[in-house]
């Protein structure tokens, strides 16, 4: 177990009508607030009107950039920039998902910037200076509600990658699960599939030593989604179906999680590559690769980790052997992404076929290879896309 700092700052507003909240918090940064949002289903749920409401209320002046992608381009994030720039905004209020709220982050700081905010994403230019920012999450997935970090894509040079920086930590996130009652099965499904990703692919399956009360929290978290996922599908408005979901999905990668062990997100690399060629939904592409890339790496050393994983979560046979025990364990994993949350299990379906495989794989590795809970050489990389056809 490596030594590590935690600390996480982000204010949290858990639960229904806390956004009566909101004014008081955003006049603390300022009165000039940029308003960012997606396609307009704030608009139809009535949570922009709410969200105006509040603002008015208390006196602040409101700026929008509306229209933010599923996965968020650069462009869309030097437009937010040039306005934060002429229009001297304050604060920052992103309402959405993670996808609103990691190109918000970027915005945050490329408002600082008089270059590309590509420079930044890329790390040519460091990150100096961010306003303020704080969000209303209306999906459970991401995390980016509680933590540093924001992904964003260039769809000129089909790539994707993610900007970490301290200052882009939000300062107040509102969660408040009634929101998320119309986001519809498709999207509940991905979201939890992402969520249980970031903790398979950066804390649960590592090669390196964890903490095992870290380790059993995780194993609550990940129960907790695969018991709730199914009842929100199903019951979309359970209120505490939705909360659990809400909650667990800051918790999964709010830097807690990586308290003792850190490694590279293998299968988040390769599905970035999925999204910057494809503009694929971020939570179904890790679900149609998980469990294939836990294919591919079963082996002595990894089994006894994944034969865990299916006792603990699935009530997998702990007799069995070790490989035994984790192909069962990928099996019911399986079944729970394809089968009892609906979402497609082959890239085949979603049409993509093999034609870029290669270079993905190549970018993903970044010229070298993925070190994560096992290495994989571009050639790996490869052959776990092939899988997933």
């Amino acid at each position: 177990m490596y030594n590590f700092v935690f600390q996480n700052t982000t204010k949290i507003y858990f639960g229904e009508n806390q956004l009566n909240h909101l004014g008081e918090e955003l006049k603390q940064y300022g009165s000039r607030v940029l308003l960012t949002y997606g396609g307009g289903s704030i608009k139809k749920i009535g949570l922009y009107d709410k969200i105006v409401e509040q603002l008015k209320a208390a006196g602040l002046t409101i700026f929008e950039l509306s229209g933010i992608e599923p996965n968020p381009r650069h462009t869309t994030v030097n437009k937010g920039a040039e306005i934060c720039k002429k229009e001297k905004i304050d604060v920052l209020l992103a309402v959405g998902g993670g996808s609103t709220i990691d190109c918000t982050k970027a915005i945050a700081a490329a408002a600082f910037y008089d270059g590309d905010s590509w420079d930044l994403v890329t790390y040519k230019a460091p990150v100096t200076h961010a306003l303020p920012l704080l969000s209303v999450l209306t999906l459970s997935a991401t995390g980016s509600e509680m933590d540093a970090g924001g992904v964003i894509s260039n769809m000129d040079t089909n790539e994707k990658y993610g900007l970490m920086h301290p200052l882009l930590q939000p300062k107040v996130s509102f969660l408040d699960p009634t929101v998320t009652y119309s986001v519809n099965a498709f999207q509940t499904a991905s979201g939890s599939a992402d969520i249980l990703s970031h903790i398979f692919d950066l804390f649960y399956f590592t090669a390196s030593p964890k903490m095992d009360m870290i380790d059993r929290i995780m194993e609550d978290v990940i129960k907790t989604v695969v018991h709730y996922a199914p009842i929100a599908i199903k019951e979309p408005e359970n209120y505490e179906a939705r909360a659990n979901l809400m909650w667990a999905s800051s918790w999964a990668l709010n830097d807690f999680l990586s308290t003792g062990s850190f490694q590279a997100a293998t299968c988040h690399a390769m599905e970035h590559e999925l999204s910057a060629f494809y503009d694929i939904t971020h939570g179904l592409g890790l679900a149609i690769l998980t469990p294939r890339w836990m294919e591919y790496i079963l082996d002595e050393s990894t089994a006894p980790q994944f034969k865990k994983f299916g006792v603990n979560i699935f009530d997998v046979d702990s007799s069995l052997s070790n490989i035994d025990g984790a192909k069962q364990a990928i099996s019911c994993l399986s079944n729970f992404f394809f089968k009892t949350l609906g979402l497609s299990s082959t890239l085949t379906e979603i049409g993509i076929d093999d034609t870029n495989f290669k270079v993905m794989a190549e970018k993903a590795c970044g010229g070298g290879s993925l070190e994560g809970f096992t290495t994989l050489t571009p050639k790996d990389v490869e052959n776990i896309f092939h899988m997933c056809l």
